[in-house]
């Protein structure tokens, strides 16, 4: 049971549970049964970001999530990350919540904790993102915490960042760069994020990415396709639609569903969509996908200036093509 310290703590840092809900974000309802069920996500996404806020402990916050629905729980894992994020980036308490959380069952969950560790930048000053870059060491992996950032930024400043493409300059994490990369992992965050904007209409969420610079569409659709994957909402006629409409950027599709697939498998979270999703995508199964993830993982601190998280991901659309050119 939460302290009353913990409940209040709960009160004043946890945004609305309805504060993701659809007529106030204004996202695209293709159905009512498709709104409910990502609205459900955000709501899932929320009880593990209240979970970490009331704890008084990793385990307690780790049991409370692990009584929310199978399908659901990588959501609240990722909210769980945002909730320890801005725990360490208050003025009070210790500031190694994150790195407690990640060295507990949270570890298989990695991905998803990084992802939410960026929500939580979005929502502190800067001047305390030094704190939070202790929290996320990896090399490899810390890059999910910009895609997380910029699914927090489209989501709920959809206008600016999905309408009128607006892109920060000079973004300053990580803080030793390259920089030049930070606005291509924002990208992936914020197609990740139209997936929901568009309400999981394949065509909709197509004719938003193509409405952007031709430059910034391959990791648009890469989001996309992770979150077609993995919060899912369609079917597989929508599916094929969706991989039809991103054409040449097919490839990245391919990659953001592996990701996906491998977030799941390896969490013990795989669902029949994820099955279908990634057969459609990726023309694989899940758990083909996760070995093509592991094998395309680069050394952590690679030679020619291209992040090892960029290398992971042409590595892995490369092991796709050569497994769907060898089972045709």
């Amino acid at each position: 049971m939460a302290s009353p310290w913990g409940a209040l703590r709960r009160r004043m840092i946890t945004p609305s549970m309805k504060s993701g809900d659809f007529d106030v974000r204004g996202f695209h309802v293709k159905s009512p049964a498709t709104r409910e069920a990502l609205e459900t996500v955000g709501r899932m996404f929320m009880n593990g970001y209240a979970a970490a806020a009331e704890a008084g402990s990793v385990a307690e916050c780790e049991n409370t999530i692990e009584q929310l629905p199978r399908q659901y729980r990588g959501f609240a894992y990722e909210g769980a990350g945002m909730g320890w994020g801005i725990r360490d980036g208050l003025p009070f308490g210790h500031n190694h919540h994150v790195t407690d959380f990640l060295s507990s069952r949270a570890e298989s969950h990695v991905y998803m904790v990084y992802v939410g560790v960026g929500w939580a930048m979005a929502r502190l000053p800067r001047f305390r993102w030094k704190i939070l870059d202790r929290q996320v060491p990896d090399p490899l992996l810390r890059f999910l915490v910009l895609d997380g950032y910029g699914f927090h930024q489209a989501y709920f400043k959809t206008e600016k960042y999905v309408h009128q493409h607006y892109r920060e300059p000079n973004f300053p994490w990580p803080a030793e760069g390259p920089t030049w990369y930070a606005d291509r992992a924002l990208d992936q965050g914020i197609g990740r994020a139209m997936w929901f904007v568009g309400g999981a209409d394949p065509n909709r969420v197509a004719d938003m990415i193509d409405k952007f610079p031709e430059s910034r569409r391959a990791d648009l659709y890469a989001g996309s396709g992770l979150a077609a994957t993995y919060a899912g909402q369609v079917d597989e006629e929508e599916l094929w639609t969706f991989l039809r409409r991103a054409g040449d950027y097919a490839p990245q599709v391919a990659q953001g569903s592996a990701f996906a697939a491998t977030a799941r498998v390896e969490t013990g979270l795989v669902t029949d969509h994820t099955r279908l999703a990634t057969k459609v995508l990726g023309g694989v199964t899940p758990e083909q996908a996760t070995t093509i993830s592991h094998n395309a993982r680069p050394a952590p601190d690679p030679v020619g200036g291209v992040p090892a998280f960029e290398l992971w991901r042409q590595g892995i659309s490369a092991g796709l093509t050569a497994m769907q050119g060898a089972n045709p």
